[in-house]
């Protein structure tokens, strides 16, 4: 660390290196060494480790409930099918709403998250290295006993709502709605244990100078997300957990009117989580397309407060929309005209979104990578989900349409639009990153146009449906009720999306092996995340950056500053204050360790075996408090990392 600036970001990464550079790499690459085979799997807690597994792990969720709606489509395209029955219909499609919502839609925008947020902040690894760790143990648990038990005849059969009295034991008994409420447990603990992480990361981890007003707008985003979790998720928690198990397995009352229960209190529970889980899915996509928008325009995303106070309004307001769920219950009706009120109002920061971005499209130089056209395809469809949104917020419409397939429709064409267009966008923008190759970009042009097709000829379709009356959640139909002709239509289209996910798979498949090696900034972009290599070093960052504009790649990249001061020997990041990001402390991170992996075999005992025994409780609270004790255990230094390494006061700026 000798220069007074450094002339590029990249320099201290290259062979252009001085001596001294290249000794502390060596340093730092044997203090972040990571243990070799499925030993070094097992332990890992690098954030970018842990994202990776997340990101896998949701998209093959993704493809089993994919293949559920296609086993679906396939027994309803023509009236009077046989393909499946009643009971196991019923399975399918509370397995497939379950796993697209709680094990692909939310985690998959926050695994992106635990991957991009502290590359983009300017920090080594996330707050709480292992904590991240036991959260995705705790995922994974929670989606292999949704599919095991499906295959085992016992998967969910009440919806990924699971309405009570329906849900309930009078009249769901057996094992099945069990199964569902453990499922909920496992995915909110780790919704909100990546949330913790993020939060943390972003108030106390950023490089120095990163004031508010200049932290990106997708780490924004899924701050936003993450404060509306912590808010959000104990809701649901607690009602599948402390209250419906609990009327399950020990005879509790609270949801039964008979004994003084209220059985409306769960749809009022359930949906004042569910409604602001729609945005907690879709908010990072509003950030992803700003992300690709700036990027491949070339210029900064127009009305940058705007955007951000946007992304709050949204999520604030999110939070009193959940009775538009509910038009159909005994609820109050001039109550549900605020609740109307609202549902439009919410409209108002998306639309001033996409004002600001069609803006920043118009004042740039767009060029219409794979990625960017992902972002334009967003902006339609979402647009179109919105519109019929709107129509169902008002009650006497949403009374008409309200279980039909016109909710369906709506539904698909917000979620697909809000949370995949966007996705995929950003798999062919931070793809290099990650990898280090570059995807395809006439594979991805194939898979954009089979996309946009095939959700518009599937969902748009579903719109009729409805309006003619066909129900959700039919198994079957009379050839009589003339439904038969746009169900084979819709299940034919709905191949088309399938070949497009299929396009995707062999572009990720094949360009890993043999893509175009990506560089440091293939794109051009603005971000810290493309300071580092690609993909990044265990340790992110060589030095952090001291940051000095929005953008810093694009206006400080020719006398960036650095932070020094961090030791080599050991794990440690920079700690800054909240608002302005000035350095006020060091921190070590812990090493890798098997205790995360001990702490979700626990809980897996635990919420797993007490479906079944409440004896339960007492192994797996045991194997925790074995976790618990190693996980927390002092532990003195290691003499092997303490090195002598001659160095600057701490956090000086070279």
């Amino acid at each position: 660390m000798t220069a007074a600036h450094v002339s590029s970001p990249l320099a201290d990464l290259t062979t252009g290196a001085t001596e001294y550079d290249a000794s502390e790499l060596e340093l730092l690459a044997s203090t972040y060494e990571q243990p070799p085979g499925l030993w070094g799997w097992i332990t890992a807690v690098d954030h970018k480790s842990i994202a990776k597994r997340y990101i896998v792990t949701t998209f093959v969720f993704f493809i089993l409930a994919g293949l559920l709606a296609a086993l679906m489509r396939l027994q309803l395209a023509r009236p009077d099918n046989h393909i499946v029955g009643p009971d196991r219909y019923n399975q399918l499609f509370t397995v497939h709403g379950t796993a697209m919502m709680f094990l692909f839609a939310v985690p998959v925008m926050t695994s992106f998250g635990l991957y991009l947020v502290p590359l983009m902040v300017g920090t080594r690894d996330v707050t709480f290295p292992r904590l991240n760790a036991f959260g995705y143990w705790a995922f994974l648990t929670g989606g292999l006993f949704l599919f095991v038990s499906l295959l085992l005849n016992i998967g969910p059969d009440t919806g990924w709502f699971a309405y009570v009295p329906l849900s309930g034991p009078d009249y769901s008994p057996g094992k099945r709605v069990d199964v569902w409420a453990q499922v909920v447990t496992f995915t909110e603990i780790s919704g909100i244990v990546s949330a913790i992480e993020i939060i943390g990361t972003v108030f106390k981890q950023r490089a120095p100078g990163m004031s508010l007003n200049r932290i990106p707008l997708y780490v924004w985003s899924v701050l936003v997300v993450s404060l509306m979790i912590l808010f959000a998720l104990p809701s649901v928690a607690l009602s599948s957990t402390a209250m419906l198990a609990m009327d399950r397995l020990v005879a509790t009352h609270f949801f039964n009117p008979a004994e003084g229960g209220d059985a409306l209190l769960w749809q009022h529970m359930f949906w004042f989580f569910g409604h602001p889980e729609v945005y907690i899915m879709f908010i990072p996509g509003l950030g992803f397309v700003s992300h690709i928008i700036e990027t491949f325009t070339g210029r900064p995303v127009f009305g940058y407060p705007v955007m951000v106070l946007s992304l709050f309004v949204t999520g604030f307001v999110a939070f009193g929309l959940w009775v538009h769920h509910m038009f159909a219950a005994p609820v109050p009706q001039l109550g549900a005209t605020f609740f109307t009120a609202a549902s439009v109002l919410i409209a108002i920061p998306t639309g001033a979104q996409i004002f600001c971005w069609i803006a920043s499209i118009y004042a740039g130089r767009p060029r219409f990578t794979t990625s960017m056209l992902f972002a334009i395809g967003f902006l339609v469809v979402f647009v179109i989900g919105g519109l019929t949104g709107v129509m169902i917020a008002s009650v006497p419409v949403d009374l008409q349409v309200h279980d039909t397939y016109f909710i369906v429709a709506h539904f698909h064409y917000v979620i697909l639009g809000g949370v995949l267009f966007p996705l995929f966008g950003a798999i062919y923008l931070w793809f290099p990153k990650i990898t280090g190759r570059l995807l395809s970009e006439k594979l991805g042009r194939w898979q954009f146009w089979l996309f946009f097709v095939g959700v518009n000829a599937t969902f748009f379709p579903m719109h009729l449906l409805g309006l003619r009356g066909m129900p959700r959640r039919v198994y079957t139909y009379l050839p009589e009720m003339g439904w038969g002709g746009v169900n084979l239509f819709i299940s034919l289209s709905a191949t088309i999306i399938v070949a497009s996910v299929a396009v995707l798979i062999v572009n990720v498949v094949k360009s890993s092996r043999s893509g175009a090696i990506a560089g440091f900034n293939p794109w051009d972009a603005s971000g810290l995340e493309w300071l580092t290599t690609s993909p990044p070093q265990h340790w992110n960052f060589h030095h952090i950056p001291i940051v000095e504009s929005r953008t810093p790649l694009w206006y400080d990249s020719d006398e960036l500053k650095v932070a020094t001061g961090l030791r080599s020997d050991r794990r440690e990041f920079l700690c800054t204050s909240a608002l302005d990001a000035t350095p006020d402390s060091r921190h070590e991170m812990p090493e890798e360790s098997y205790w995360p992996l001990v702490m979700g075999v626990a809980m897996a005992v635990m919420f797993i075996g007490a479906v079944f025994t409440p004896w339960a409780y007492v192994a797996g609270f045991v194997v925790a408090m074995i976790g618990f004790a190693g996980w927390a255990w002092p532990r003195g230094e290691n003499p092997d990392r303490i090195v002598t390494v001659d160095r600057r006061p701490p956090f000086e700026a070279a």
